[in-house]
This record gives structure tokens, sequence and C-alpha cells, in this order.
């Protein structure tokens, strides 16, 4: 097989030689590597240099390229895993560069983390991770990291499978990228609260076509009990613009005070916050100084969520307008208008028109006309 050299950050490895006018391998290649996703391993990477846990595992290796990054740029033992003979070779051989600080298995990953423990474990599987959480969580001592590729049933377009596999009723709305965040972060937390951990989010965003969380754990049925009060309902209006939200694993029935419609229950997902800002802060001024590839973006994606509202949905205010028969202006506009109303507001990072607001549906209408 031929190969081509790629470098991410400061790491360099190989990968089967590419197709110019394919983004990915072929199908017949048994190693999987997605130029498109080295946001997601800047991030990681980022994080890791804060957060310095003791050990770390990819689960789902591949290339090995996220890994190989971690063990030469955050300088964190890593183990790297597949279960495709022709990725573990190719691991071994871009691993041989980096010496004893990263050991390769060939193992089914479920058996892999039902047999050993890591202070952080890391899912990135080509599709849905529901599969391998419960063993993850198992795994894990201290933190979790999982991505989820298969959007469509996570924000409701593929109903039943989203079902399936995540124990949630998604709802393909115009808030759609936050519904599936919140839909796979309530799903590990049920995985995780049955063994008496609980959960703190740390750094969690949705991004084009995946979904990523970067997860604390923590021991005791007190935390476990503290996490399960955050997960609840989104309880939105099949006939307009309003939703609300409700805690508990079962949705109270409830009419919209609007339009009198029954309000359409989406989940259980998580309703609290899904970043710590402080991280966020302490890794926008470390990425400064990092060779991140995707600096720009990963910068930008921060300086957003720093600002971001913890609410559990959005107001798409270009819809809205629509729906009013206004031309939208500028966003800037509308979130000045709120604040100096005294409601909160703030950008989105999943949807450039999106706005997240404590106002009232009727208070953002007027604003936007």
């Amino acid at each position: 097989m031929d190969y081509s050299e790629v470098t991410e950050g400061n790491t360099h490895f190989f990968v089967p030689r590419q197709d110019p006018c394919h983004t990915f391998p072929p199908a017949s290649t048994p190693v999987f590597y997605n130029p498109r996703m080295e946001l997601n391993r800047d991030a990681t990477v980022l994080l890791l240099t804060h957060l310095r846990p003791s050990d770390y595992l990819d689960a789902m290796g591949a290339s090995g390229v996220r890994g190989l990054r971690v063990a030469r740029e955050c300088g964190i033992p890593v183990t790297i895993n597949d279960r495709e003979p022709g990725a573990v070779d190719l691991i071994r051989q871009n691993a041989a560069a980096l010496g004893d600080v990263v050991a390769v298995t060939h193992q089914d990953v479920n058996v892999l983390m039902s047999g050993r423990s890591f202070d952080a474990v890391d899912l990135d599987p080509f599709g849905s991770p529901a599969p391998f959480v419960d063993a993850a969580v198992r795994s894990a001592r201290r933190y979790l990291f999982v991505t989820a590729t298969d959007t469509a049933p996570l924000c409701g377009a593929h109903l039943k499978a989203g079902m399936r596999r995540y124990f949630a009723r998604p709802m393909n709305t115009e808030y759609h990228g936050e519904v599936a965040l919140r839909i796979l972060l309530g799903f590990v937390v049920r995985e995780v609260v049955k063994y008496d951990r609980g959960v703190e989010p740390v750094f969690c965003f949705a991004r084009e076509h995946y979904v990523r969380l970067h997860l604390r754990l923590l021991r005791g049925a007190a935390a476990a009990d503290r996490t399960l009060a955050r997960i609840g309902y989104i309880m939105q209006c099949p006939g307009c613009f309003e939703r609300t939200e409700t805690a508990g694993l079962l949705p109270e029935p409830c009419r919209c005070d609007r339009c009198d419609a029954a309000m359409a229950p989406i989940g259980p997902l998580w309703l609290g916050a899904i970043n710590d800002h402080a991280t966020l802060a302490a890794l926008r001024e470390r990425a400064e100084a990092m060779p991140l590839g995707s600096k720009v973006r990963l910068t930008r994606l921060l300086d957003v969520l720093v600002q971001e509202l913890d609410t559990s949905s959005h107001y798409d205010y270009h819809v809205i307008a629509k729906a009013e028969k206004v031309s939208p202006t500028g966003m800037e506009t509308v979130l000045t208008r709120l604040t100096a109303l005294g409601y909160r507001a703030s950008r989105t990072h999943y949807a450039g028109t999106g706005i997240k607001t404590d106002a009232p549906l009727a208070v953002l209408k007027s604003v936007i006309r």
C-alpha cells in the first residue's frame, strides 16, 4: 500500500495515500484518516495540555493520529487500540519514533475497556458511540471524551434510529445542533449515574457533521444525584416557536401558552451547562502558543463558547423574521436591543443566525420587528 506523510500540530505520521478527488481512503483500506476532523483533534490536544491526565486511551486508533499527537504534544503516556490488523501495523510504525510513551494494542475495544482502567478514555468511532459508552464509563477514572458522527439520528432527522441508539426522542428543529449535543450528553449521563458517578461537562460542542464531548467524571452517589437532576426535556410547540424546559426523567404534559397546542417533548436530554467557562478561558490563552493547524477556527469557537448562554435551545432569528414577514436586522443589533431591555443574549457556536436568550418569545419578536 502506498503511504503519504502528514503533519498535524508538530506530529508527523503516515497514512494511506488518498485519491486527490476524494476526502477519504478507498473502502477497501483498513486505515481511516479524516483531515476534516483536525479541529476535533486540536481541541483534545489543547485540553489535555491543561488537564494533564496520568494516562490516556485512544480506544479506536485507526491511523493513530489522535493518540500519537497526545503522546508527542502533551507528553502523556498513551495506549492506542484498534481491532483491524492493518491499522495496528501502521500505528506501530508511526509510534516507533516516540518510544515507550506509546503502547499499541490489538483488541475488541469493549473487551479492552472492560479489563483495564485509564485516567482518560477517548471514543471516536465511525458513527454512533452508543455501543461503547458503558465499557468506557467503567474504564475511565477521571475523564471521558466522546465523538458522535451520526448526527441525523441525534437531531431527529432519522427519528427511529435516534430512539433505538440513545433511548431518547429527538426532534428535527431549527436548533437541531443543540438537540444532538444534549441528547448525546443525556445518554452518556444515564450510562454514568448507574455506577454512582457524576458528570461535569468541560468542553463540549457541535460542529459540521459531528458532536464532541469532553467530560470530567466524579465519584459518589451525591455527585450522581446532582448530575441526574440536570436531565429533562425541552417542550416544543409543534405550531409555533414557543418552547420551555422541564426537569425529570418523565415529561409533564403541557400546552402552549400562545396557540394552545400540546407541547411535544424532546429528550430526555441534558439541561445544564455544556462547558466550564474557566477552563475555556484558560484554553483560549494557551492556544496562542501552540502550533495548531485549526488555530483560527478553534480560537473563534472558544470565543463564542465563552460568551454563550447555557439555555438548552436557541432561536433562529432569520426564521422568525421570515415568519413575521420582515427583513432581518443585523445580529449585533438584535443582541444589543435585548440586553438594553435587561435580558441576557448571546450568539450560538453551531448556527450563525442562532440567538440564545432568556427573553420571552414575544419580546424577541418585537425586537426583530
